[in-house]
């Protein structure tokens, strides 16, 4: 039997790519492994978002070299980071065997059918037209026993920010034909999934036939789905359209995502981010005003160039006018081909010392504010789906809150049921507490006829 093993940087799409990635070798009678050392492939899907991307991934195709020269295992680099660098990556490591964009991952039986094949190695990165790109269709019984799921309803960026290097990883915009979206979600239902977070690098740009609010409230419908959960979102596209499904759509769950990435007006314009403060703070409020208690959280850059103590004090000023329960927050650093990295010197660096020294006072101060907003649920009972053991402890259960909030807690419900549990204490990244009662057990749903999918074309 052969045997692969995938590495997976950075985000929820490249989990999902993965997926698709594990589903086409299975076609080619490969199994997945989860140690390295036991594979007969091993491909690293990359991200090229974070500081030292490309570092990170030489890294750790230098420690898979060793089990290359033992095994004879190919070794293969996908995701953005492949895209980005292409040819490069064969010079760089002469020990590799392919290199594959985002859009390529239908083609790995043609990839490695040539590597074996012919010897040869092979870079395949070319883009996909719109016109043309077809998306994965996830196989359901790789999500058989799983509670919660990824489904893919959009790929690429049009937005072009000025730090972000998506446009050139990911290209542009390309949104799934709905009724495709809803047929992988009733069948991620019938292998009892119960909750679907919709992906894609900007999901409420989704022009796939319906509007993204029009999405979300059919996915709702899908029989057997409880929660629906989506990630990543732009604050220009959080229509009022998408807010009313908020007030009307229980399961939608109260959560948003919404990267601000800066407090300042002037760092935003360089960022090109077509919004002010003010913009984004009147959205939200009416966001908060249709779904009293949603959560929020968001992405904040710290160091951008031009960057003032000023402008940084502003950036704290909104985190604790906003009260976020989360922030992803990161030093600004230079991706090739964006504008940022281009006029860098002409707006004025910000030194990395001052950079790391911002990002601590913003963390220190996320830290206390997601501390006050957990601490302030202690002794109350919250309802939370169960996903399995707790990482920490196999002895308790794990699960979330409809807010996404994490929950270790004593208990013996099931995966895929829901649970009362009372909290009975917290930190600033989790709740702990004990089940009180199974609110209702998981369901597999029956067998039953699915919609067809739509045909192969794609709305752009």
């Amino acid at each position: 039997m052969k045997r692969y093993f995938i590495h997976t940087f950075g985000c929820q799409m490249n989990v999902n790519d993965s997926m698709r990635m594990g589903e086409v070798l299975s076609s080619l009678d490969y199994r997945p492994t989860p140690v390295a050392e036991e594979a007969d492939l091993i491909i690293l899907n990359t991200c090229s978002i974070r500081e030292k991307a490309e570092d990170k991934m030489l890294s750790a195709l230098g420690r898979y070299r060793t089990v290359k020269l033992a095994r004879g295992t190919l070794l293969g680099v996908g995701g953005c980071v492949a895209q980005q660098e292409k040819e490069k990556l064969l010079k760089k490591v002469p020990y590799l065997d392919f290199v594959f964009g985002p859009d390529s991952i239908a083609k790995l039986p043609d990839i490695i059918g040539r590597v074996k094949g012919e010897r040869e190695r092979v870079v395949e990165t070319a883009w996909v037209d719109s016109e043309e790109y077809v998306f994965p269709r996830a196989d359901p019984e790789t999500s058989r026993g799983k509670v919660t799921e990824f489904v893919t309803v959009m790929k690429g960026c049009d937005n072009v920010c000025s730090f972000c290097v998506v446009p050139h990883t990911r290209g542009r915009e390309v949104s799934r034909p709905f009724p495709d979206v809803l047929t992988e979600v009733a069948s991620l239902a019938q292998v009892g999934v119960r909750e679907v977070t919709l992906i894609g690098q900007n999901v409420n740009s989704y022009q796939g036939g319906v509007s993204f609010a029009q999405l979300l409230l059919r996915c709702a419908e899908v029989p057997g789905i409880e929660r629906v959960r989506f990630t990543t979102s732009h604050p220009h596209d959080l229509s009022d359209e998408l807010i009313e499904a908020f007030r009307s759509q229980p399961k939608i769950c109260p959560h948003f995502h919404l990267p601000v990435q800066s407090g300042s007006n002037p760092v935003l314009k360089r960022m090109r981010r077509d919004y002010t403060v003010a913009e984004y703070l009147e959205r939200l409020g009416k966001l908060r005003a249709a779904r009293p208690g949603i959560a929020m959280t968001t992405d904040i850059i710290v160091g951008f160039p031009g960057e003032t103590e000023e402008d940084f004090a502003l950036t704290l000023a909104l985190t604790e006018q906003v009260r976020y329960d989360n922030q992803f927050s990161f030093i600004y650093s230079p991706r090739p081909k964006t504008g940022a990295a281009l006029r860098e010197n002409d707006w004025g660096p910000v030194p990395h010392e001052v950079k790391i020294e911002r990002l601590e006072r913003l963390q220190k101060l996320q830290r206390r504010i997601s501390g006050e907003i957990t601490q302030a649920l202690v002794g109350q009972e919250v309802e939370v789906l169960v996903e399995g053991p707790s990482r920490y402890n196999p002895l308790k259960r794990f699960g979330r809150t409809a807010e996404n909030r994490t929950v270790n807690f004593d208990g013996d419900a099931p995966a895929g049921a829901f649970v009362k549990v009372k909290v009975e204490s917290a930190t600033p990244n989790q709740l702990t507490g004990k089940q009180l009662e199974v609110l209702s057990p998981p369901t597999v749903m029956p067998p039953a006829e699915l919609p067809q999918p739509a045909e192969t074309c794609v709305v752009a």
